[in-house]
């Protein structure tokens, strides 16, 4: 048997997901259960769990969806939240260089708590494309199988479900305040706000998100294209 498919090198690296798997399980039990209620199939609950696999823009995507929003602002507003993904990755191009099969998959099932312990790993190991898949998949597994749970337990019980769209929201408050702990900067959020607010006030509810996302975005970009326009024009002559 080869040493990648041997029991002993699954139960290794389950052990280094076992701090994911406490997240994974919960919250996409969180988000079976908030999928049936919203109304979506158990079945498509899972199969987004099984081949988009996106985590927070599983739970904005079904939220989205069961407000009438339409696929152009599911999808705009996906790729926003997931484009942070674009740049973390790049980092790891070079070490998935010669992953073979596995490579589509790495790249697939790249979240990050995945991210996160794919770079902590020992400088020994972190050429170990196999050890990378297994890392991988069973952290995929942990958010499948809370899926199903989540599913299951919404078909099955019939329970009192007012509220719980609210996970989204504590979910993105949770980010945010994850983000803004890392950036220690106040204008990229108070941008944000501003955006949110005066699409609120001036934009139809079926334009509100992808209104606010495209305003963010270009007051983001100006205040980006100043910045560089001024740090050129600091640049001492000779």
């Amino acid at each position: 048997m080869s040493p990648s498919l041997s029991p002993s090198a699954w139960r290794s690296a389950g052990a280094r997901t076992v701090p994911v798997m406490f997240g994974y399980l919960p919250l996409g039990a969180a988000f079976g259960i908030l999928a049936i209620e919203l109304g979506m199939p158990w079945w498509a609950a899972l199969l987004m769990s099984l081949f988009i696999y996106a985590g927070a823009g599983q739970f904005l995507a079904v939220a989205l969806l069961a407000a009438g929003a339409g696929l152009v602002e599911v999808a705009v507003a996906t790729l926003m939240l997931n484009s942070r993904h674009l740049f973390y990755g790049l980092s790891l191009i070079k070490r998935f260089q010669g992953a073979g099969w596995r490579k589509p998959y790495l790249i697939f099932s790249l979240t990050d708590e995945t991210y996160s312990l794919l770079t902590t790993q020992p400088a020994a190991e972190q050429r170990d494309h196999g050890l990378a898949f297994r890392i991988s998949a069973l952290n995929q597994l942990w958010w499948v199988l809370g899926t199903l749970t989540g599913v299951m337990i919404g078909s099955a019980l019939d329970f009192d479900s007012r509220g719980i769209e609210f996970a989204l929201t504590a979910l993105f408050i949770v980010l945010t305040l994850e983000q803004a702990r890392r950036l220690r900067q106040g204008l990229p959020f108070v941008i944000a706000l501003l955006a949110g607010v005066g699409a609120i006030l001036l934009v139809p509810d079926q334009h509100m998100l992808l209104t606010a996302i495209a305003a963010a975005s270009l007051m983001l970009l100006a205040h980006y294209h100043h910045g560089q326009r001024g740090a050129r024009d600091e640049v001492p002559t000779v």
